[in-house]
């Protein structure tokens, strides 16, 4: 079992970063937005199912960790800083960590969380698989389609290049 940490982000990336003034529209393919974070400079992916379901992922501002952020519409029962345990299924590789609820500092009517990774295989298997799914420690767990997520990874690294002068 792979470790990671997951932790909501306290600030707003999104859902959905298109209407945030700080994002640009760089690219879209295969279904999947790719926007540059003007302020941050750094780019990220997004793509929002039939449900309104948004999947964002990126690098962190220093670009040392990624990102999978998962917001719904859905009601939850998502408490401000309660903590729960979480794993995540890509593949045959499961990852494990801990969550920090939020809600608001993003998008309203969205509530949500981001899983930070350091781990090459984690990025690996989002690129290569096809959906991954999501253990909250709850009742219920998730899809999450990964569908065009090569792609879509390879467009935000030619972003991410052009952000930092490459």
């Amino acid at each position: 079992m792979k470790r990671f940490a997951l932790a909501i982000a306290a600030t707003c990336v999104a859902a959905t970063a298109a209407s945030a003034d700080t994002f640009e529209k760089y690219g879209e393919i295969e279904g999947w937005k790719v926007f540059v974070d003007v302020e941050k400079k750094s780019c990220l992916i997004e793509a929002v199912d039939s449900a309104e379901n948004v999947v964002q992922m990126g690098l962190t501002q220093d670009r040392s960790v990624g990102y999978v952020g998962i917001f719904t519409k859905a009601e939850t029962d998502i408490k401000a800083g309660e903590t729960s345990e979480i794993a995540i299924l890509i593949g045959d590789n499961v990852y494990a960590g801990e969550s920090k609820g939020m809600r608001g500092n993003i998008t309203k009517g969205y509530s949500g969380g981001y899983v930070l990774s350091d781990s090459p295989q984690f990025v690996e298997d989002i690129a290569q698989q096809y959906e991954m799914l999501i253990f909250p420690e709850k009742e219920y767990s998730f899809i999450v389609d990964l569908s065009g997520t090569k792609k879509a990874i390879e467009m935000a690294r030619e972003c991410n290049q052009k952000q930092i002068g490459g």
